[in-house]
C-alpha cells in the first residue's frame, strides 16, 4: 500500500462517522451512506492530493463532501424539473401507445428485412429525420431514402392501407 493510500485509510477510519452525520444533516439517513461511498471515491482518486496534518486531512475530506452534496443538489433539482416538465406535458407525442394498440403495425415492422425496419424505427419511433437515420445507420441519405421508400410499400402491402405513410 502505498503512503498516500495508506494515510487516507487513516484519515476515512478517523473521519467516516463525522463525515456520515454531516452528509445525514443534509439530505436525510436514506441518501447519507451513498454519499459518503461517493465521497470515498472521489478522495481516493484524488489521493496525492491529500494533505499531511490530521486536521488539513479532515478539512480536505470534509470539502469533498460538501461538492458531493452540492452534484447530489444539482442533480436532485434537474430530476425534479424532468418531473415538473412530463408532469406539465403529459401528452407528448413521442409518448408510447398503449400495450394492446399497433400490434400489427410493430408485426409488420418486424417481418421487414433488417435494414428495412430499423430505418421505419429511426424515423417514426425515434423521430429522426432520414437524413439523421442515414448517418446513425452509417449509409448515404439517398440510400436511406431508397429503403425508406421500399419500406413504406411493403408496409402497405402487409397492412393493406390505401393512405400514404409520412
Amino acid at each position: 500500500m502505498s503512503p498516500e493510500a495508506a494515510r487516507l485509510r487513516s484519515a476515512v477510519e478517523a473521519n467516516a462517522s463525522d463525515l456520515l452525520s454531516y452528509i445525514s444533516r443534509r439530505v436525510g439517513p436514506d441518501d447519507a451512506p451513498d454519499l459518503l461511498g461517493e465521497t470515498m471515491v472521489v478522495a481516493w482518486r484524488r489521493v496525492r492530493e491529500l494533505p499531511v496534518e490530521d486536521e488539513r486531512c479532515r478539512m480536505w475530506l470534509f470539502g469533498i463532501a460538501r461538492g458531493t452534496l452540492l452534484n447530489h443538489a444539482r442533480g436532485q433539482r434537474r430530476r425534479w424539473a424532468l418531473a415538473d416538465r412530463i408532469r406539465s406535458n403529459p401528452s407528448d407525442e413521442r409518448s408510447s401507445p398503449p400495450a394492446d394498440a399497433g400490434n400489427d403495425v410493430r408485426d409488420a415492422i418486424e417481418r421487414l428485412n433488417p435494414d428495412l425496419s430499423e430505418i421505419v424505427r429511426l424515423v417514426h419511433w425515434d423521430g429522426l429525420s432520414l437524413a439523421e437515420a442515414a448517418e446513425v445507420i452509417g449509409i448515404g441519405a439517398s440510400t436511406a431514402r431508397g429503403r425508406y421508400a421500399r419500406a413504406k410499400e411493403q408496409l402497405r402491402a402487409a397492412l393493406s392501407v390505401d393512405a400514404p405513410l409520412a
